[in-house]
């Protein structure tokens, strides 16, 4: 897994028009300086920053940070940067404000605003885990115009901790459903529970017009920047790490070196000149 340098070569004939976001605010409580630490060898936000690069659908990656030291890994890597004032750099700052500061920053510059279909990829740049081609996968299903969506998000199974198996807990220690009247759904095995997801953090593609709060009848609140129709696109469980605590560092770090011994290990046996390998970046397991 070589550090990105230059653009990756794009084999799609699609024209790639996304625009990829990635969030990189300086502050962290959980894990300080999480979006720099070095896992697998490298910096966090460089493992985000080489599954936008790598991205058939992505024609500009924009870095959105007030931290210095992600501002020069973004440059080093080739990505625009974007400095983010204090105000959007708060941990009360929202995820879509700070993503319109961004695309309003580059759209100043060109003197004209992005199409209002124009594909926006936002990605956390503590993810440094996610499958690949998981971005074009959902910046396809975002453009498929049967859909007429306005946001992908992605998500993934919730496994045992299924809302099913929550409960309300009183002060006296008696258990309660957390919905309905039986304890546990009344379902005993795992493998009887209906499918349930919860997003993952792995991508979140919007429109520019829902970004900007421009879809007609959309509900208002903290999340009404992903419009009124919202997709889904759906990860094997487990394969997305996002680094909130310090056992996050480790299992991201596990992942991704087993994920390059396996790389290194399908190089060694593929003849050499063989026209299947491919010889631009590859994004992240």
């Amino acid at each position: 897994m070589s550090r990105p340098r230059g653009p990756a070569r794009r084999t799609s004939s699609a024209r790639p028009n996304a625009i990829a976001v990635i969030l990189a605010r300086a502050g962290s409580k959980g894990v300080p300086g999480k979006n720099w630490r070095r896992i697998a060898g490298r910096a966090c936000v460089w493992w985000t920053i080489d599954a936008a690069r790598s991205a058939e659908s992505v024609s500009r990656v924009i870095v959105s940070t007030d931290a210095p030291v992600v501002a020069r890994i973004a440059r080093r890597a080739g990505c625009e940067v974007v400095e983010r004032p204090p105000d959007l750099a708060s941990d009360r700052a929202t995820v879509d404000s700070a993503a319109r500061h961004a695309i309003e920053s580059i759209e100043r510059a060109a003197g004209r605003p992005l199409a209002p279909k124009t594909p926006i990829v936002l990605l956390y740049a503590n993810v440094p885990v996610r499958p690949e081609g998981l971005i074009d996968r959902a910046v396809a299903m975002l453009r498929r115009r049967s859909q007429n969506a306005d946001s992908v998000q992605s998500y993934q199974p919730v496994g045992k901790n299924h809302p099913m198996w929550t409960a309300r807990m009183r002060p006296d220690g008696t258990v309660a459903p957390w919905e309905g009247l039986v304890l546990n759904g009344g379902v005993f095995r795992r493998q009887d529970l209906p499918p349930a997801y919860i997003p993952d953090g792995g991508v979140i593609v919007v429109t520019r017009r829902s970004l900007f709060l421009q879809v007609p009848s959309a509900r208002p609140g903290p999340h009404a920047f992903f419009g009124l129709k919202r997709l889904g696109v759906i990860n094997p469980e487990g394969s997305v790490v996002d680094i909130d605590e310090e056992s996050d560092v480790l299992v991201a770090g596990a992942k991704l070196r087993e994920a390059a011994r396996r790389t290194r290990e399908r190089g060694a046996s593929t003849p050499r000149g063989n026209p299947k390998r491919k010889d631009r970046p590859r994004a992240h397991r």
